[in-house]
């Protein structure tokens, strides 16, 4: 039997929690419409990590993500792998270190990703909400190298795709994965501890 999930005009990240107790309820073959492509790359990411291949349609801006059924095994999701070193994530909710001087700020903040990214401990994950999502979507060339080498390095960067929205800079996103609250809440449930800057 066929199962139908109508996630039409739901916020990131209820489709892909919609899906994912809809799957572990053994509701598949399963289809789940949508109506943007974040919600689309979520939910693909979630087919990848329980290995099966999703089928998407698009007809003017509706989306139908179609989850074939699994063999006569459950689905088992894969765990994520942690970056060499450390277990911890690190969360960067605006694009800027402290208070004060916004320049200032800025140019620490600069500083940090930089120390990070040559760190021999390195984090887990890398996490960007908020204005924070204005950094590996930005132009300021520092920021990205060192945000491409921690990504070299192994180090998941998670960016919010509900943040890239509301800025309008959803295509400008240039490295990491465009993701969303629920995975970014898992890995900093995974971590032992969480850094916020």
């Amino acid at each position: 039997m066929a199962h139908y999930i109508d996630a039409m005009g739901k916020a990131c990240p209820q489709p892909v929690i919609l899906a994912r107790k809809a799957l572990n309820e053994g509701q598949a073959p399963l289809t789940i419409a949508v109506d943007n492509s974040i919600a689309v790359e979520n939910l693909k990411r979630l087919a990848a990590s329980r290995g099966v291949e999703p089928t998407v349609a698009e007809d003017d801006g509706r989306f139908e993500i179609i989850f074939p059924q699994a063999g006569s095994a459950p689905a088992v999701e894969v765990a994520p792998a942690c970056a060499p070193g450390g277990d911890y994530a690190v969360f960067i909710g605006k694009d800027h270190l402290g208070e004060g001087d916004p320049t200032l700020g800025y140019n620490l903040l600069k500083m940090f990703l930089y120390t990070l990214s040559q760190s021999e401990d390195l984090p887990a994950s890398v996490l960007f909400m908020n204005g924070g999502v204005k950094l590996p979507a930005g132009e300021e060339q520092e920021v990205l190298a060192s945000l491409h080498t921690l990504e070299e390095k192994g180090v998941p960067i998670l960016v919010c795709g509900t943040c890239l929205n509301y800025y309008g800079i959803a295509d400008a996103c240039k490295v990491g994965q465009v993701s969303n609250m629920y995975d970014i809440l898992t890995k900093m449930q995974e971590a032992s501890k969480v850094i916020t800057v």
